[in-house]
């Protein structure tokens, strides 16, 4: 019995490996997006990194299933899918560009609170006292947050929060197809979809606003760093999705916060922004507000587990 219970914590701590591995990339690939900050507009950053991963995720998507990998139910909820991470990914690609990238890091770790609130919206989930406590400790950090940047970018700093309003949403479709392809056909859909919205808001983005003008084709080395973007981002969502098949989501969860921790030491080390102390006092509430929701969660699922089932 020992023996098994040593290979499942073996399993377990390999799976929070994985997850560890995941959550510290994403944070690189924002940083490769910063660094393109003037070389081209964030639209069509975001629409050529995203092209980029479809193509090669419709290959692997190909070679694993074969064409019936391409066969989709409800195609319009893939399609409400893209939309949502396309207009997530260009609020915080623009947020980047123009912020420090822990600041924008930061606010879009509300995600996980809006995400909550929007569970018991749309999918009717119970909502506890406990999730609207951690809501409106989140919300108030934000706006610690936003006060120095609104003063020194405008209002254009809330692109976080914007961005973290899409991505819950995400989240939300995210759950009602969960069930329907597998993990290679649902991360192929949102990107081949991400690809053409991002693309339509680039070609009106150029002829509408001169902040989102292209003046040509990207250089080279725009395209090396959307690959690399492409890649390790893609990559580390697969790693998470090998992470879940190894440990619980519980035990996933807080890890994800060290997405904060890395791109504070970018943005510091790599980029020189000067992290305000107020908005790091903003950044501690909404780190503290999900660690309160995951560990009330964690209490909730396990007293659920140790009530005795009564016999049918």
């Amino acid at each position: 019995m020992s023996a098994n219970n040593n290979i499942g914590k073996a399993i377990s701590g390999s799976g929070i490996l994985l997850a560890l591995i995941a959550f510290s990339g994403f944070p690189i690939g924002d940083a490769f997006i910063k660094s393109m900050a003037g070389d081209w507009p964030a639209p069509a950053v975001a629409a050529l990194r995203f092209s980029i991963g479809a193509f090669a995720l419709a290959i692997i998507l190909f070679w694993r299933e074969g064409a019936k990998g391409f066969q989709i139910n409800r195609p319009w909820l893939h399609a409400a899918r893209g939309l949502t991470l396309a207009i997530g990914t260009i609020t915080f690609f623009s947020a980047i560009y123009i912020m420090p990238l822990a600041d924008a890091v930061a606010i879009s770790f509300v995600n996980p609170i809006l995400t909550a609130l929007f569970s018991g919206w749309f999918l009717k989930e119970k909502m506890r006292p406990v999730t609207w406590v951690a809501t409106i400790v989140a919300f108030g950090g934000v706006l610690v947050m936003l006060r120095p940047n609104v003063a020194a970018f405008g209002w254009v700093a809330i692109l976080p929060l914007f961005a973290a309003v899409a991505m819950a949403s995400m989240l939300i479709l995210n759950r009602m197809v969960s069930s329907q392809r597998s993990i290679f056909a649902a991360q192929f859909y949102i990107a081949f979809w991400a690809a053409i919205f991002l693309s339509i808001a680039a070609g009106i983005g150029h002829f509408l606003l001169p902040v989102m003008y292209i003046p040509g084709a990207p250089d080279w080395d725009v395209i090396i760093r959307c690959a690399i973007v492409a890649i390790t981002a893609t990559g580390c969502h697969f790693l998470l999705y090998m992470a879940t098949m190894r440990t619980t989501a519980a035990a996933i969860a807080p890890i994800v916060y060290i997405q904060l921790i890395i791109a504070t030491l970018i943005s510091i080390f790599i980029f020189g922004d000067v992290i305000d102390p107020v908005a790091l006092v903003g950044g501690a509430l909404i780190l503290l507000s999900g660690l309160f929701l995951w560990l009330s969660e964690r209490r909730s699922a396990a007293a659920e587990a140790q009530q005795p089932t009564l016999p049918s």
